[in-house]
């Protein structure tokens, strides 16, 4: 997934590899997305998410979704919304990071969502991990580079 650039995620027994081709014009991103999670994730009791990745020195961007049932009101804008952290992963070997669940923001694509509204963390239902020309609030992403890519994703997990 990615506009014009291609990638696939490919499970393997030390993790799950996401690889394909980055193209900057029409869209400068891949991505993989977990399934959506029926029934949803309760992470309530867990400070944030835990990711040991080989990202290469670049700079990534993790998403989390929400699904609620309190938002009937406009459900559409809700579900488009993903609560999004970066962060910077070192040049050799697994970066472990830690991403507080206070540190996600509130986006639509690239945009930051500026409506006064809580990360529902005890409705998670879909993560996602990109690797885009665009950093947070839409601005660059300085570690960005067109061409093949390879981003080896060893554990995802919760963290107290």
């Amino acid at each position: 997934m990615g506009g014009a650039s291609q990638s696939n995620c490919e499970p393997l027994s030390n993790g799950l590899l996401l690889k394909g081709f980055l193209i900057e014009e029409n869209g400068g991103f891949v991505s993989c997305r977990s399934p959506v999670l029926e029934p949803p994730l309760d992470l309530s009791p867990f400070k944030g998410i835990e990711v040991k990745i080989d990202g290469y020195g670049r700079t990534l961007k993790f998403a989390i979704s929400c699904k609620t049932q309190f938002m009937n009101f406009m459900p559409d804008f809700y579900d488009r919304i993903k609560w999004v952290a970066e962060f910077k992963t070192q040049k050799n070997g697994t970066s472990i990071i830690r991403l507080p669940f206070e540190k996600f923001q509130p986006t639509i694509r690239t945009r930051p969502v500026t409506s006064n509204m809580d990360f529902r963390v005890n409705h998670v239902n879909q993560f996602q991990l990109l690797y885009s020309k665009f950093g947070m609030a839409g601005k660059a992403n300085e570690s960005f580079l067109q061409g093949p890519i390879q981003i080896l994703l060893r554990c995802l997990s919760a963290y107290i």
